[in-house]
């Protein structure tokens, strides 16, 4: 299945739309239209309300998380890839991300096919592990995660699903992207009463499910990419949410185990390429 060309192609999107396509600032407000008539016909005001809710519950999600010094949280992600036969085939991963503000950063990747991918920042280096074949790649970026997070996806174009959850400045970028915003329904997940709602971007339409509460945390995203052919869809389910774990710095320390081996990011591979073509005389007129 062509999994790793369809990721190269929806990197960026994937990792910088994702749920910056969900906020306030709506131009347009409707209601979503459930598979079957309610029993009870919602009036005018009651549509306004749920709508102004849904705005203020998506501020108050983006503002916890970009205000919480700490926490850890799993995922569950499955994606589509689009076939050349047209057909969708559904690939997954899981993911542990582990923050400590303002420069550590961990994340845990296993792909549905065993392949393991470790992310680390601790303010001074990004470092991307892979076990499987004890090779790393590493580049110095200080500045914080919010600089090493953009950095990573913009410069290194290296993907990292739901970026924009990470980033201090979360709440202004949602805000920035949505077009629309829907207040769906209130409903249940894992026990935990939550808040549906629905929102389109320019490219995007997405569904967050937010948790009730003093903790808004989102529980569960769907986006669906409409203007990619097939429109395939991302899910990501988030589970054992903590606000408080024991983390130490070691965590986003690399230590290259024995026998592992650097080598550099493809982007900078391109850039020294380019270079070398442009400088023949650099490397000894070799190519």
């Amino acid at each position: 299945m062509k999994k790793k060309q369809w990721w190269r192609a929806m990197r960026t999107v994937l990792c910088v739309t994702v749920l910056s396509a969900t906020t306030l600032g709506c131009s347009e407000n409707k209601v979503v239209t459930r598979p079957e008539p309610p029993a009870v016909q919602i009036t005018a005001p009651q549509v306004m309300t749920e709508t102004a809710n849904a705005k203020d519950i998506l501020k108050r999600m983006a503002e916890f998380l970009a205000k919480t010094p700490q926490f850890s949280v799993n995922l569950i992600d499955n994606y589509d890839v689009i076939q050349k036969s047209g057909q969708k085939i559904e690939f997954g991963e899981s993911r542990k991300i582990t923050i400590s503000r303002p420069n550590g950063l961990r994340v845990d990747l296993e792909e549905s096919s065993g392949e393991k991918h470790t992310v680390l920042y601790d303010g001074k280096d990004i470092t991307v592990f892979n076990p499987s074949q004890n090779v790393y790649a590493q580049t110095a970026k200080p500045g914080g995660i919010d600089e090493a997070v953009m950095y990573f996806l913009k410069d290194l174009r290296m993907r990292l699903p739901l970026a924009a959850l990470l980033l201090s400045r979360f709440p202004a970028e949602i805000e920035s992207r949505t077009q629309s915003l829907d207040y769906v329904e209130k409903t249940v997940i894992d026990g935990i009463s939550t808040h549906h709602l629905a929102g389109r971007t320019e490219t995007v339409d997405y569904q967050v499910w937010i948790a009730e509460g003093a903790q808004p945390l989102p529980l569960r995203i769907v986006l669906t990419y409409k203007n990619a052919e097939g429109q395939p869809e991302f899910r990501a389910q988030f589970s054992d949410w903590n606000l408080a774990p024991k983390v130490q710095d070691a965590q986003f320390t690399f230590t290259p185990s024995e026998g592992a081996r650097k080598i550099a990011f493809q982007a900078q591979l391109s850039t020294i390429a380019a270079a070398g073509t442009e400088n023949p005389e650099q490397t000894g007129g070799q190519k």
